[in-house]
């Protein structure tokens, strides 16, 4: 059974000016995420500023997450690492909280063979119960999840259940799903190939457009769940100049600046990210006005 199915949002992390995480202005964060139709949440992942969390940080704000959001919707939480024991000892955690899945992003910078990410996963994977999803994002890792490395974990370790597919590639994501079959769940990993990929049999996304817009991200996916393939695309086109506006700057620069367009504060950037370029801010409000959605 999968962990989740439509739109999961990648949530930002609020901090004051301090740095500090805004604990409870994550709280009405997350309140308005299920309010408004998320079907699950994804908390400290990239769009969470995951990796400039202490680990401390990172653990408290998933623990949090779970306790606010109390079982209503599904919960997963981001743990992966470059290093191996670090995912084992942030997944080990995560789980003692009460998360319903993992989102396990590839090894960073040091990178991995096919070899070397066989084991990763199988070692995390192996140290917990609950289910895991793999994250393939080769722009941001330079370590890429091949199709037939996806398969043989998928296939040999019962509780790797899924992949976050962010690689851009369809035709990765069309030999996934060949190789995989039914033994993995595949989430889009990008915005603007909802469709593409649950047309491929994903289904869903894990979202950065949820953000700002939570319940027209659903709708794009229960269109496609209601077999109504003209109106998920359409849907779909619709949020396309919002999308390229919320990648702009590298994410979640501009997701941050959104939400606070919307009222809604999160806070500073912790570095090395810096505050969004005014033309850029100028381009994303214009396209949320167009969008309905500021």
């Amino acid at each position: 059974m999968a962990i989740f199915k439509g739109a999961g949002v990648a949530i930002t992390t609020p901090f004051f000016a301090n740095g500090e995480v805004d604990y409870d202005t994550f709280r009405d964060q997350i309140e308005y995420q299920i309010a408004n139709g998320t079907d699950a949440i994804i908390v400290c992942g990239t769009t969470g500023e995951a990796s400039c969390l202490s680990h401390e940080e990172h653990l408290e704000c998933i623990k949090f997450c779970c306790e606010v959001v109390n079982k209503r919707i599904p919960v997963i939480a981001g743990t992966g690492s470059n290093c191996t024991e670090t995912a084992i000892y942030l997944s080990t955690e995560a789980e003692k909280y009460g998360v319903d899945g993992l989102l396990v992003v590839t090894p960073y910078y040091n990178k991995a063979t096919q070899k070397g990410l066989i084991e990763h996963y199988t070692m995390v994977a192996n140290s917990v119960k609950v289910p895991i999803i793999m994250y393939n994002v080769a722009s941001r890792t330079g370590c890429n999840i091949q199709p037939e490395t996806a398969a043989k974990l998928c296939k040999t370790v019962p509780n790797i259940v899924g992949i976050k597919e962010a690689s851009g590639n369809i035709s990765q994501v069309a030999k996934v799903a060949l190789l995989c079959g039914d033994d993995i769940d595949i989430y889009s990993g990008n915005d603007d190939q909802i469709i593409p990929i649950m047309s491929l049999g994903g289904i869903g996304v894990i979202s950065v457009l949820s953000n700002v817009a939570p319940q027209k991200t659903h709708d794009i996916c229960q269109a496609f769940f209601d077999g109504d393939t003209k109106k998920a695309a359409r849907l779909q086109l619709e949020a396309i100049p919002l999308i390229d506006a919320l990648f702009c700057e590298v994410n979640p620069i501009p997701v941050k600046k959104a939400v606070e367009l919307q009222g809604r504060d999160t806070g500073v950037l912790r570095r090395p990210l810096t505050e969004m370029e005014p033309q850029n801010a100028d381009r994303l409000k214009k396209a949320m006005e167009e969008y309905g959605v500021l």
